[in-house]
C-alpha cells in the first residue's frame, strides 16, 4: 500500500479546492456534485472524504480560498494610494473577467448562492472577503484602514452587481458600456479622479 506524505496530501487538497472553485463559478455550488467534481479533479469519489467532511465544509473551504487568492493575485499586487484602487478597479470591470466567470471573482459568481448556505460557508465568506475589503481600504486610507472598510465593501459590491449585470446582458455593446459606466461609478465613490476613456481597458 503506498502511503503519501503530508506534502502530497495537501497539494491533492489544493487541486480539489482549485477545481471546485472553478466548477463552482462556472455551473454553480448547487448542481455541481463531488461525483463531477472528483472527476475533474482526477480522482476518486472515496479520496473526497480524506480532505473534507462534507460538501459543506469544501464549499467553505473554497470559498475563503477563492477570495484569498484574489486578494493575493489582485489586490496586493496593486500599487499604493489612489493609483492602485484604479488599477483594481480597472482588472475588476475588464471584459476579459466579465467573459471569464470559472477564473474571475467568486462573489460576482456565487453571492447569491452563499447567502443561501451554511452559517460556516458565510463566515468564510466574510472573512474572506473582509480580506479583500481591507486591502481597498489600505489604498483608500492608509493611515487608518479600518475607517475605510464599509466604502471599501460598498464599492466591491457595486463592482460585483456590475459584473453580473453585464455578464446577464446579451447585447454586447450595452454589457461593455456598463462596465465602463460601472468604472466611472465605483472611482467616484472611491473619490479617485480618472478619465472616462468610453471603453473598459
Amino acid at each position: 500500500m503506498v502511503r503519501y506524505g503530508n506534502e502530497h496530501k495537501q497539494a491533492t487538497r489544493q487541486r480539489i479546492i482549485e477545481t471546485a472553485g472553478r466548477r463552482f463559478k462556472k455551473d454553480g455550488i448547487e448542481v455541481s456534485g463531488i461525483a463531477a467534481l472528483m472527476k475533474d479533479a482526477g480522482l476518486t469519489n472515496g479520496a473526497f472524504y480524506t480532505h473534507f467532511t462534507s460538501k459543506d465544509d469544501l464549499v467553505a473551504t473554497t470559498v475563503a480560498d477563492q477570495l484569498h487568492a484574489q486578494n493575493a493575485n489582485i489586490v496586493a499586487h496593486a500599487v499604493p494610494g489612489h493609483a492602485g484602487l484604479e488599477q483594481i478597479v480597472r482588472w475588476y470591470l475588464s471584459p476579459w473577467h466579465r467573459d471569464s466567470p470559472d477564473d474571475g471573482c467568486p462573489s460576482a459568481a456565487l453571492l447569491d448562492e452563499i447567502g443561501r448556505r451554511t452559517h460556516s460557508t458565510k463566515q468564510a465568506y466574510t472573512d474572506g472577503v473582509l480580506v479583500v475589503a481591507d486591502g481597498i481600504a489600505a489604498r483608500l486610507a492608509p493611515d487608518d484602514p479600518l475607517s475605510a472598510r464599509a466604502k471599501s465593501l460598498s464599492a466591491y459590491a457595486m463592482m460585483a452587481g456590475t459584473l453580473q449585470l453585464s455578464r446577464a446582458l446579451a447585447d454586447r455593446r450595452l454589457a461593455d458600456e456598463v462596465l465602463e459606466q460601472g468604472i466611472h461609478n465605483a472611482l467616484a465613490l472611491l473619490g479617485v479622479e480618472h478619465e472616462q476613456t468610453g471603453t473598459a481597458r
